[in-house]
This record gives structure tokens, C-alpha cells and sequence, in this order.
């Protein structure tokens, strides 16, 4: 039964993660990143904030939302 609880909470930080990400990402040139975490379930990274992610970072990303701000005007 416990396993079952933690799959709960980590799907719900999941979706939290997602639209966090998919949020931040209508409003930035930055692709925004769902990483695994393993003390908080999934939380959304700004790639803007780390140059290029860290490999240990990279390693963890299960999804990726791009950034929608085009520079091209």
C-alpha cells in the first residue's frame, strides 16, 4: 500500500512539475526542464539559470518544454 501512495505523489508533482514548466515557458527564450528529484518527486529547472545544464542535471530531465519568446523581431 505505501508503494502505491508514493507512485500518487510523485504523478501529482509531476503534473505540478509540468505546468510549472509549461507556464515559465510561454513567457521566456529558455527551454524549461521536468527533472527527477529524489527528495521532491519532479520539480521544473529553467535552463536560463545554468548556462547549459550540469551533467548530473542533464541525466535526470524526463521532459522538456520549449521556451516560446522567439528573438527574431
Amino acid at each position: 500500500m505505501a508503494q502505491f501512495a508514493h507512485c500518487t505523489l510523485a504523478s501529482h508533482s509531476y503534473f505540478e512539475a509540468l505546468e510549472t514548466a509549461e507556464r515559465r515557458a510561454l513567457h521566456s527564450f529558455f527551454d524549461q526542464h521536468v527533472v527527477e528529484d529524489d527528495e521532491l518527486g519532479y520539480i521544473a529547472l529553467d535552463e536560463g539559470d545554468y548556462n547549459a545544464l550540469p551533467a548530473h542535471l542533464a541525466a535526470r530531465v524526463v521532459h522538456t518544454v520549449h521556451g516560446a519568446l522567439l528573438d527574431e523581431f
